[in-house]
């Protein structure tokens, strides 16, 4: 956490993330553009950004892509905030609404977190329903190979559809599939407006990449990728919202073998 406050400090990075916030997945060349700086400066103070977790790049094509990450206020909040609920802090639970409020681009929401695990630990907590239920509520009938169909069960619905698959399972390093199908039982179970769930249905199917990569003696870094969203997507804005709480149960779950409790109002 030291990092991360330290990185907040400076009022250029400050301002780095607030464009980041306002138009996720730039460039260098984007993003100096805002500012009244010369190349390498900005470069520097989105190094130490990276560093702190407070963003995270990926390739896309020969360009580097920024993206705001919402992890580490999410921990500061939780160790903080939750705790002591000081009013001197309150800036920081604003800015944590903010950040999980807004779809992290118009196309993609990218979440990156560092977990105290291994590789192989993560994967089965990815893939194994005796996880997967316990910090998603979620479980999924499948082989885990690419290309094979998968049966999504929550709560008391189940979603079968050709489309709903595995498109890449790289053991310990990637796996990927197609979000699920929604129905009027979906609907029901999860007590939506039918009109809203039948919005999704007409949105284009997505798709969510887990991307594990190790980071040290039994850390494991790890980045969610949900992409493939028609612009202004009422679905990007929901899972947006989501995935934090489904990350942050995952991590408490590896860390300290307890799920995270149900949050009071």
């Amino acid at each position: 956490m030291d990092e991360v406050f330290k990185a907040l400090a400076d009022p250029h990075r400050r301002r780095l993330l607030d464009s980041l916030n306002a138009r996720n997945g730039q460039t260098l060349r984007e993003l100096c553009a805002g500012l009244a700086m010369a190349r390498q400066s900005v470069s520097k103070h989105l190094a130490v950004l990276e560093a702190a977790n407070l963003i995270t790049t990926r390739r896309s094509g020969r360009e580097k892509l920024h993206y705001l990450n919402a992890e580490p206020i999410n921990a500061i909040t939780e160790r903080w905030i939750t705790n002591y609920h000081r009013a001197r802090v309150h800036a920081l639970a604003d800015l944590k609404k903010v950040l999980e409020a807004k779809p992290m681009s118009d196309n993609a929401f990218v979440y990156t977190t560092y977990i105290k695990t291994t590789p192989e630990t993560l994967w089965h907590a990815l893939t194994d329903p005796a996880f997967t239920d316990r910090y998603w509520g979620a479980t999924f009938d499948t082989d885990w190979q690419p290309g094979s169909e998968m049966v999504w069960h929550q709560k008391d619905w189940t979603s079968k559809d050709p489309e709903q698959v595995v498109l890449e399972a790289d053991p310990y390093t990637k796996l990927a599939y197609t979000w699920h199908t929604f129905d009027p039982a979906f609907a029901e179970t999860f007590g939506m407006p039918a009109s809203e769930v039948a919005a999704l249905a007409d949105e284009p199917r997505s798709k969510v990449t887990f991307e594990l990569e190790p980071a040290g003696d039994e850390v494991v870094k790890l980045t969610v990728v949900h992409d493939g969203f028609q612009p202004g997507s009422a679905l990007l804005e929901s899972i947006s919202g989501g995935w934090p709480s489904i990350l942050s149960g995952l991590k408490s779950l590896l860390e300290t073998g307890a799920e995270l409790p149900e949050p009071t109002v």
